[in-house]
């Protein structure tokens, strides 16, 4: 068994009322204020950084079906591994990102009155529905947040939510879709490598685990 496949077993035996234990330790609630849904901008003046949440390709076309949206509309290539060619940005990236407008915030977010509002609440991401919590585990997106357990196996991103009162059946709710979350990830992981076949060609191609793609979703076809 390799180290994916054995994060794996490991994610599938979590104890989902141990990390709801960590959960409501900490506390959280929602505050609406579309920190996790907006651009960041860097306290030291240089460029907005464009919100980045990674989305399954199953997810992207749950989101499709939705509201009968186009696969650009829903998301972008994960910009991480990409650089700037003569043509605009190129090279090889292995997951897809929830697509920003051109504030660099996700397409999806919407505010009014200071409170922030999510137009695709209940077809949203794994990421987006488990924020600002995440499990580490070797294969999965690492969080830069503190950990919450003794063991630092559920950590937290920065957010004005957290330590706030949360009910037991909502962090029993939140640690199963954590953990869900966490399976989902490696499975994507190892269907990746798996499915990984390189491609000559210009421009972005997207390794996802179903192979590789050109930026509209579609499978990769060199350009002429």
């Amino acid at each position: 068994m390799d180290d994916l496949e054995a994060e794996l077993a490991r994610a599938r035996e979590l104890d989902v009322s141990a990390l709801a234990d960590a959960i409501e330790s900490i506390g959280f609630e929602c505050t609406r204020c579309g920190g996790c849904c907006t651009a960041e901008t860097p306290d030291d003046g240089d460029a907005v950084e464009p919100h980045t949440a990674t989305i399954f390709p199953d997810e992207i076309r749950t989101l499709q079906d939705s509201e009968d949206y186009d696969f650009r509309d829903v998301a972008r290539p994960m910009p991480y591994g990409l650089t700037e060619g003569d043509d605009g940005p190129e090279g090889e990236t292995f997951e897809w990102a929830l697509q920003t407008d051109d504030c660099g915030d996700c397409t999806f977010y919407r505010e009014k009155d200071g409170v922030g509002a999510c137009t695709v609440h209940q077809n949203r991401p794994l990421i987006c529905q488990t924020y600002p919590f995440s499990l580490a585990l070797g294969g999965t997106s690492q969080p830069m947040g503190e950990a919450v357990d003794s063991a630092g196996l559920v950590r937290a991103h920065e957010c004005e939510g957290l330590g706030r009162d949360i009910s037991r059946p909502d962090a029993e709710a939140l640690a199963a879709t954590l953990k869900e979350r966490a399976i989902r990830e490696l499975e994507e992981a190892i269907a990746v490598r798996e499915q990984y076949t390189p491609v000559d060609g210009d421009g972005i191609v997207v390794y996802d685990s179903e192979g590789p793609k050109q930026v509209d979703g579609t499978p990769w076809e060199p350009r002429e």
